[in-house]
């Protein structure tokens, strides 16, 4: 039953992701006005979520996430940030890159798949409700 249900939620999900349309910018790197400084992609994809008033697919968030983790405990390197080694822009245009992959062509049965796989997975799947 549990199965059932999250695959109901995660095709709910995804049909709403997928109308959500990736801000322009996107389409034109140079006329993107860069994030400020950031430290880790995380941070990077909260301030986005902040500047254009939308949310990021579960899976570009733990992809983010993972980007994070791949750079080791190592405390100099994680107070080093991104933004010194990529170009802000660069940066805020990759990931909106692949937001659109993930809005666009992911199957709802991968996310739930996943979803049934981490009970945590509430803490990477934004409120959609104003979309």
């Amino acid at each position: 039953m549990l199965e059932f249900e999250v695959m109901k939620d995660a095709k709910k999900y995804q049909q709403k992701m997928k109308k959500i349309p990736i801000p322009e910018p996107i389409l034109v790197p140079i006329r993107i006005s860069p994030i400020p400084s950031f430290i880790t992609w995380q941070r990077l994809g909260e301030s986005m979520k902040q500047k254009y008033e939308q949310p990021l697919h579960y899976l570009t968030q733990i992809l983010l996430k993972q980007w994070d983790e791949s750079r080791g405990n190592n405390e100099v390197m994680m107070k080093k940030p991104i933004g010194n080694v990529i170009d802000p822009s660069k940066a805020e245009a990759s990931v909106w890159v692949i937001e659109q992959f993930n809005r666009q062509f992911v199957s709802h049965l991968y996310i739930a798949e996943l979803w049934i796989s981490d009970p945590n997975y509430h803490h990477f799947v934004d409120d959609l409700q104003n979309y």
